[in-house]
């Protein structure tokens, strides 16, 4: 398999509007938004939608990927935190705010038969993830039998948990911290 050619700067300042462009759009409206508001938000014409993106499936694909990447990114940030306890506790909680759109993307990619896996940006989202709770680990601010499956799952679980109560934010505050002070060890202190 060939490589895709670079892009030219423009086209390249383009793909990125239109990426942050369907993110928000997608948030806002749900994922049976119309390309036409998704270009329409980037300022650009339909026609450069669909030659980036020529079906709206890989639009979705896309967004979705680069939501992926910016938690490993951000996940990376967070590691070389001086609290690694609140990075942690700041990783989860972001994860799980940003999840409803994550979930939406994943299960429209699901109705039309495309699979969100992506081994690079998995591997790499892990593999910060697991530097952040080893670091947590360490500082004695997640217990010590939780492993990364377990962090996973716990992530997984809490974002699917949380959509139910869209209409409750000060509920969806108790659940998250309700999971974060199930992964302290006894006695240690909460971070809020």
């Amino acid at each position: 398999m060939t490589p895709d050619p670079p892009l030219r700067a423009d086209a390249r300042r383009n793909r990125e509007k239109l990426l942050v462009a369907a993110e928000q759009v997608f948030a806002e409206q749900g994922v049976t938004a119309s390309t036409e508001d998704v270009a329409r938000a980037a300022g650009v014409g339909v026609g450069t939608v669909f030659r980036h993106f020529p079906t709206k499936e890989q639009l979705i694909e896309a967004v979705y990927h680069a939501r992926l990447a910016r938690l490993a990114d951000l996940a990376d940030q967070l590691a070389a935190s001086a609290d690694p306890g609140a990075a942690f506790a700041e990783f989860f909680t972001t994860t799980v705010e940003g999840a409803a759109t994550k979930n939406a993307l994943v299960d429209a990619l699901a109705r039309a038969g495309v699979t969100t896996d992506s081994p690079e940006v998995g591997q790499w989202v892990r593999r910060a993830l697991g530097v952040l709770l080893t670091r947590a680990q360490e500082a004695d601010a997640v217990r010590p039998d939780v492993t990364l499956p377990d962090l996973l799952g716990l992530l997984v679980g809490t974002s699917r948990a949380v959509e139910h109560l869209s209409d409750d934010p000060a509920a969806r505050v108790r659940v998250v911290r309700v999971v974060l002070d199930g992964l302290r060890p006894p006695g240690a202190q909460k971070v809020d």
